[in-house]
């Protein structure tokens, strides 16, 4: 698998990473195969969250392989925390108990990357700041980024942080393209001209920040999988039709639209069936012509302008 900068960090890792929401669905012996599976087709970065399964997919993740210190430094570990229940919460003393959490149930003694998961309407900079400077001088945590995050969001913590923000983790599918759209659209006067994310893709971009895409399979709001879905029949026959042609599986199609950004876009998988990974893993041997790639946004339900 080809590899990608993170940031302006040192980091180098897979182009596609992933998502360990639903480990904690799995016995420790399928978890030990999701994940060794995934290191071997060159998946290095596992995407946690404090919330996910309530704790249990960080702490089956690191059961399932018998963490140590040989496996570890050969993985990155990233996290989140600031969802609580009915609430976000980005205070200092969450921020330091859900790490303490994180770090007892991954069995680490350090968490590679630790992002703000959301927004918190509430949240005081210089209380984040506080909480990420003790956290990078105790070893705890060595880098840092935010999710779902606007530019604005990201230059008020910048103001107050002494390292950079890394990742800010934003939805992006085929059928999710709202970054895109307001782009493609400047000047006009209908819904795909509307920004809402005050810039997001081209600040990333200006500002050395890598986005991962997060649920790249699916669209709207957590409503299901586009691909193989026949509420799609354009966008899977044009799928089907390059993945044909390239010798990959139609979900390493889309995958391989997200890779084809120059914004060196990470997607976050989350499958948990070590096949249907491998398969996707191989959109990092093609890449789509510019050709295609409007192809497939056409055939997504997008007009040009």
């Amino acid at each position: 698998m080809k590899k990608l900068k993170l940031g302006t960090s040192d980091l180098q890792v897979g182009e596609i990473s992933l998502g360990c929401m639903r480990i904690n669905q799995l016995s420790k012996q399928d978890a030990e195969y999701v994940i060794r599976n995934a290191m071997e087709v060159g998946v290095d970065l596992f995407d946690h969250a404090d919330i996910y399964g309530d704790g249990k997919s960080e702490e089956i993740f690191a059961d399932a392989i018998d963490m140590n210190s040989s496996i570890r430094e050969k993985m990155i570990i990233q996290t989140k925390c600031g969802i609580r229940d009915g609430l976000f919460d980005f205070s200092k003393e969450h921020i330091l108990s859900s790490v303490d959490g994180s770090l007892e149930r991954l069995k680490t003694d350090y968490i590679d990357i630790l992002l703000l998961h959301r927004p918190d309407a509430l949240m005081e900079p210089e209380e984040v700041a506080e909480a990420f400077t003790k956290l990078k001088e105790s070893g705890k945590v060595r880098h840092f980024g935010v999710s779902n995050q606007n530019p604005m969001q990201i230059e008020l913590l910048k103001r107050y942080l002494k390292d950079d923000l890394i990742i800010n983790q934003l939805q992006l599918s085929l059928m999710f393209t709202p970054m895109i759209d307001a782009g493609l659209n400047v000047n006009m006067q209908h819904d795909p001209s509307i920004v809402r994310d005050n810039g997001i893709l081209d600040y990333s971009r200006l500002n050395d920040m890598t986005i991962q895409a997060w649920s790249p399979f699916q669209y709207g709001m957590f409503k299901g999988v586009f691909v193989g879905n026949e509420d799609f029949p354009e966008l899977n026959a044009k799928l089907q039709e390059i993945a044909e042609k390239k010798g990959v599986t139609d979900s390493a199609v889309a995958v391989a639209w997200i890779l084809r950004h120059p914004a060196k876009i990470q997607p976050v998988v989350g499958t948990m069936n070590p096949g249907r990974l491998t398969e996707i893993a191989k959109a990092s041997e093609i890449e789509l012509s510019r050709e295609e790639w409007y192809e497939l946004y056409r055939a997504a339900g997008n007009k040009l302008p």
